[in-house]
């Protein structure tokens, strides 16, 4: 395979090096872009995270009028890696997200939405 191909290990190796850049690992705000950010707390990564979906909207909406489509996958790609940052800092992995979209394979999304509606509004009224 290529180099530059992924692999299904990608976002797993991506995390751990993003895992070891925790402050509680030694992550150096000094030496790393990712250690800054969870040094600096969720506030930097979760504006970032904002940032970025905007981002992938963008590019999106400027792709609908014959922009470049491959800015939508660099968007999403940084999008990604931000909330892999949030996913460590909250002791996640992308495991977890793909477990949970396995999950979710064959419900339909109309009745995951009206199930997950429901669940609120009974611990609304706990």
């Amino acid at each position: 395979m290529p180099p530059n191909v992924s692999t299904p290990d990608s976002l797993a190796t991506l995390a751990r090096v993003i895992e070891s850049r925790l402050p509680q690992n030694g992550g150096d705000p000094d030496a790393s872009y990712v250690a800054r950010l969870l040094h600096k707390g969720p506030d930097a990564f979760l504006k970032k995270i904002g940032e970025e979906a905007t981002e992938v909207v963008m590019a999106a909406k400027d792709a609908d009028f014959g922009g470049d489509k491959s800015k939508i996958v660099n968007e999403v790609a940084d999008l990604w890696f931000h909330c892999m940052i949030a996913l460590a800092h909250y002791g996640l992995t992308p495991a977890d997200v793909v477990a949970e979209l396995d999950r979710r394979v064959g419900t339909s999304g109309l009745e995951e939405k009206a199930l997950r509606k429901a669940l609120a509004r009974e611990g609304e009224s706990k």
